[in-house]
Formats: structure tokens, sequence, C-alpha cells
């Protein structure tokens, strides 16, 4: 029956969600260089728009309607036709329209992520045609396979609120589209140090709150399961972000504040999919371990492939996803929370954490797939990259024409 405080609960925990892509805007903006600026906000932005339009008119549908084959839904709710104040397949005590507009902002922060491995050298069209491609080619149908009854569901994966869906497919796909697109020039002979912090503040902080909305809020209800998400959250966020400033400490002397802002990120990105299946306990462990596991693929993985992850998109959303995926198979208990059919690895019982990593594996191998395909389309169309003089001015400048800052801060 529907139930007026979980309608409520759900308003409020959309617009937290949707509060998210701006302060990933911020986030990204504060870490990039001073001349592009703009376009690395620009990117969330513009996603703000084409991501909301595509999904009214047939992302929720081919997310959440039907089954074709356990990859895809149909388009029985195309414009959310039929999607109203009843409740839905999905959840009897809030409406089909309140549990599709809280997934719609799950759609709009997802493509985001990507642009932060790629920032300072796409084209601008590129990339909004990319991640226009990309929702239906990946998003789409991972949306589907773990949430949507399709496969991923049914082998008996878990993914409380996005591990897979939203932090592995965008990882591994903005490291594709960075090996491919190419390093940034002379960023081998240079250090490249974020031109804002205090947006990376303002960023993080505007992230970790509407995180609150994104886990507590897959709860779909105002009960305990959403508090226990809520504390599982804050909890693992915060022992990351300790755990990240005694690296800083250990390797540089000082705690640095953007070590601190990028260690809280990933303690929110790596308790994502088991916030509401993972004892409170868990997330210490969770959260702690994830920074030294980020802070290796950054400092060895990335220079040691020689891949441009521009502001460590998949070193943060993709390493730390996978570990996320992986702790829930470890960690998940169904006391908590019955969807989980297994127990976790360390509770005796193998059968969750397999269907985990199948479940991590078959999210790389979409994203990268769906990614090469999605580039291939593009190319028809545009190149992916600025040509040089337009790298070396600036995106702000060559690509929307505006710039941050007035001369006199030059």
């Amino acid at each position: 029956m529907l139930n007026s405080g979980d309608i409520g609960f759900m308003i409020i925990a959309a617009t937290y969600v949707f509060l998210m892509t701006p302060g990933l805007a911020f986030f990204y903006g504060g870490l990039a260089q001073r001349k592009n600026v703009l376009n690395t906000m620009m990117m969330s932005v513009a996603f703000m728009g084409l991501s909301s339009v595509l999904w009214v008119l047939c992302g929720y549908s081919l997310s959440f309607s039907g089954d074709l084959g356990g990859v895809i839904g149909n388009l029985k709710w195309f414009a959310f036709n039929g999607v109203g104040a009843e409740a839905g397949p999905y959840s009897d005590n809030i409406p089909n329209m309140g549990f599709a507009l809280f997934q719609m902002m799950f759609a709009i922060i997802t493509p985001s992520l990507i642009t932060g491995a790629v920032a300072g050298r796409m084209k601008f069209k590129a990339i909004f045609l990319f991640v226009f491609l990309w929702q239906f080619v990946v998003y789409y149908p991972m949306a589907h396979m773990v949430w949507g009854g399709g496969f991923l569901a049914q082998i008996g994966s878990i993914d409380f609120a996005g591990g897979n869906v939203v932090h592995i497919s965008s990882g591994v796909s903005g490291l594709v589209l960075a090996i491919l697109i190419g390093k940034r020039k002379g960023i081998e002979k240079r250090s490249v140090v974020p031109h804002n912090i205090p947006f990376v503040v303002l960023g993080a902080s505007l992230l970790w709150f509407g995180w609150f909305g994104f886990n507590a809020g897959s709860a779909l209800t105002a009960d305990g399961l959403a508090l226990h998400a809520f504390t599982t959250t804050n909890t693992s966020a915060a022992c990351a972000m300790l755990s990240w400033m005694i690296i800083d400490i250990i390797k540089g002397g000082k705690p640095t504040v953007v070590g601190a802002c990028t260690g809280g990120v990933i303690g929110l990105v790596a308790i994502t999919p088991g916030a509401g299946f993972v004892p409170i306990w868990a997330s210490f462990i969770i959260g702690a371990l994830v920074s030294p596991i980020c802070y290796f693929a950054l400092s060895v993985l990335k220079p040691k492939f020689g891949y441009d992850d521009a502001l460590d998109a998949f070193g943060c959303h993709g390493i730390g996803g996978i570990w996320g995926g992986i702790a829930t198979g470890l960690f998940a208990q169904t006391s908590i929370n019955p969807v989980a059919k297994w127990d976790g690895l360390v509770f005796g019982d193998y059968h969750l954490f397999v269907a985990q990593v199948l479940s991590i594996l078959v999210t790389i191998a979409v994203a990268v797939v769906g990614t090469l395909i999605c580039v291939g389309i593009v190319r028809l169309f545009t190149k992916l990259r600025v040509d040089e003089n337009s790298e070396n001015v600036g995106l702000d400048d060559s690509e929307h024409g505006e710039r941050a800052y007035s001369a006199i801060w030059e």
C-alpha cells in the first residue's frame, strides 16, 4: 500500500542524488586546470539535461519494463506512458513514477563520472554524442541486468546502490576512452596540480551529502534498512578519509586537503554496493582498505601502464567499485537484507562471493565492448580529440568561447 511518508522520503532522496551531479562538477572542476575548468564542469551540467530527457523517453522503460533475454527491457513505458501515481513492480509503498524519478538521478550522474578520465582533451560534441550512445549500449542494459530482473540479478549477485551499474561501468569506460584518445600533450614533462582546491572541498562535501540519498534512498522506504545504509555509508567514507590522510603523512609527511577529499569519496564508492547488505563493523574495514587499494592504483598501476586518467575516474570509481563489489561478497548477511540469497564468504558460504566476482567481470566486459562500439560510431561523425592548438589554449575558450576567470586574475 502506498505510504505518504515513504513517498516524501523518496522525493528527498532523489533530490539529494540530483545534487551529486553539480557536486561532481565542482569536484572535477577544482581538480582540472584553470583553462579547462568550465569545459570540465559543462560536461556534467550538460548530462543533467541529456540524461533526463532520455530517461523519460525510453531509458526507464529499457531498464525496468519487461525483459528481453535478461539483458534489456522493452518500450512499454515509453515517454512514461503508464508510469503514474500507482505502485509499480519494484515497490508497493511508493508510486512507479517515484521509483522512476529516483532512478533517473543515477542515470544522470553515472556518465558524468566518465568525463574525469578524458578531461582537458576531448571535443565536447564528441563526449556528448558518446554519452548519448553509451546510455543505450552500457547503462540501460546494466541497470536492467542488475536491478530490473535481468541476468546478473538472476545469478544471485547483489548491488544495493550502484557498484556495478554506476561506478565500475563508468570507471572502466573512462579508462578505455582515455587510452583510445591518448595522453594530454606534455603530461610526461610536467605535473598538473588542482587549480582550485576549495572547489574540490565543496564538490566532495556535496557528493558526501548527496550520497546519503544515493544509498539510504535505495532502501526505497523510510525504515531501519535505510538507517543502516546511511550508517554504513558515513562510516566507510570517514574511515577511508582517515586512511588516506595516514597514507599522505607516511608518504609526504603532511595530510593534504585533496587527499582527504579523495579518501572520503572513494569510501563512499566502496560501500555503495554493500551499504544495505553488510554489517556496520564491516564498513570500517571496507572504508579503511579502499584508500590503500586506490592509492596503489594511482601511484603504481597508472604510471606503470602509462594511461592518462586525468582526474582518476578509473582509479577511484572503477577500482573502488570493484573492491566494493568484492567486499559485498565477503561481508553481506541475509539477516540484514534478505535480497541477498547467501551470506558472504567470511560467514562460510562461497556462493555470493562467486556471483559477485562474475557480476564484476560481466560489468567490465560490457563497459569495454560498449565503449569500443560507441567510440566507433562517434568517429563516423567527429574526431574524438581537440587539435593541439585548442588543447594548448584550453577547452574553455576553444570549445565554449568562455573563460572562468577575468584577465586580471590570470
